[in-house]
Order: C-alpha cells, then sequence, then structure tokens
C-alpha cells in the first residue's frame, strides 16, 4: 500500500513538474521535434525517423521501426520540458546504435515476457481454486520475470537520460540556471516514475511468492 502510495505521488510530481516546465520557453526557442532531429544528425541517425503520435507523455522510441515517437505537447512545443523528453528518446536511438546490452536484452524480453504476464494472473487464479501449487509457481516465477525487466529497464532509463542532459549542456539549448535545472527536474520525475514501478514489481512478486510457498505448506 505504502508502495502504491508513493507511486501515485511520483506521477503527481512527474505531472506537475512537465506541465511547469512544459510551459516555458527554451532559449533556443527549438520543437522538441527539432532537438530531436537536430540531435539525431549529430550522431549519425539520419535514418530514424520522428513520428507525432497522440496524447501527453506518450514518447518513446520504437527499436525495431528505428522511430522516435513524440507525443503532441513535445513534437510541437518549443519548451524546456519539450527538449529535455525528446533528447531522452534520442538517447535511446543512440543506445541502439552502439547496442547497449541493457536495452538489447530489454527488447529480447519485452514480446515473451508481455505473453507470459497476460498468463501469469490466470494460472495463480487457477491455481489458488484447485489448490495446485505448481501452477502458482509457475504464475511467481512469471512475475519474478518481470521484476527482472523493471531492474533492466533502470540502467537504460537512466543513461537515456545523462545523454540527453549532456547533449542539452553540450549545445547550449539549456541556457544557464534555473533551464538547465528545469530540463534535469523533468529527467529526473521521469526516472523517479521507472524506481516506483520496480518497486511496484518487486511488492507483487514477494506477495505472489508469498502464496506459493503458503501453498506448499
Amino acid at each position: 500500500l505504502l508502495i502504491f502510495v508513493a507511486s501515485m505521488l511520483i506521477q503527481g510530481y512527474l505531472s506537475s513538474t512537465y506541465r511547469k516546465w512544459g510551459s516555458i520557453r527554451n532559449p533556443r526557442n527549438m520543437t522538441g521535434a527539432q532537438v530531436a532531429r537536430m540531435m539525431l544528425d549529430e550522431n549519425g541517425l539520419q535514418n530514424v525517423q520522428i513520428e507525432r503520435v497522440p496524447g501527453q507523455l506518450s514518447d518513446h522510441y520504437d527499436p525495431q521501426a528505428k522511430v522516435v515517437r513524440l507525443s503532441e505537447s513535445t513534437y510541437d512545443v518549443p519548451s524546456i520540458g519539450a527538449m529535455a523528453v525528446a533528447a531522452h528518446e534520442v538517447g535511446h536511438a543512440i543506445q541502439d546504435k552502439v547496442r547497449m546490452p541493457a536495452l538489447v536484452l530489454r527488447g529480447q524480453m519485452a514480446v515473451p515476457l508481455s505473453l507470459g504476464m497476460n498468463l501469469a494472473p490466470l494460472l495463480l487464479m487457477v491455481g489458488l481454486v484447485v489448490k495446485i501449487s505448481g501452477l502458482i509457481w509457475v504464475g511467481a516465477i512469471l512475475f519474478g520475470l518481470a521484476l527482472l525487466f523493471h531492474l533492466v529497464t533502470l540502467p537504460v532509463e537512466f543513461d537515456a537520460s545523462r545523454r540527453a542532459l549532456v547533449y542539452i549542456r553540450e549545445r547550449g539549448l539549456g541556457g544557464g540556471g534555473a533551464e538547465q535545472q528545469g530540463a534535469q527536474k523533468v529527467l529526473t520525475a521521469a526516472a523517479l516514475t521507472y524506481v516506483a514501478g520496480f518497486a511496484m514489481a518487486l511488492a507483487q512478486f514477494l506477495n505472489v511468492l508469498g502464496m506459493a510457498r503458503s501453498s506448499d505448506d
């Protein structure tokens, strides 16, 4: 319960932080799409396309299609927040180019784990109802793999934010003082959501693990 409440507070902090810095123009008056294109080109990623997608903070990099997808609040807006988010997503494209091991591992885990997590709750429910401990243990293992996925995600996200901040600072995109700190606050708030996701996955795994051990008793 405490982890759930903390994750909600973190999500609220991210929303308020992005709302503040998403309304403040960056010193170069560049939209998120322009920042992303410049960063991609300077890193030899002219083949990576940029697309606008609906929603807010729905930004992501698709390593299969080689596309940076930016939400409307990032793509068209020349704000500090949009600049930081766009640079972060390009950071993932650079990771893909250099074949960052954690990113590669996360990509390999994504599809099979998604299928497994669709089955996990069903296995748990059936195992508990018909009292088959083997099914419960399979569910527990799947939740454990989900926890591993969240763990692998952390260094991937932290590294993308690091690359973004270095680029913003070196190119002078964030200006100085408060603007530079604003970009860092946006990326820090986003990183905290992944920490909260890992904590939630850990709590779920421990809960299911307790069920599995109880079923053996």
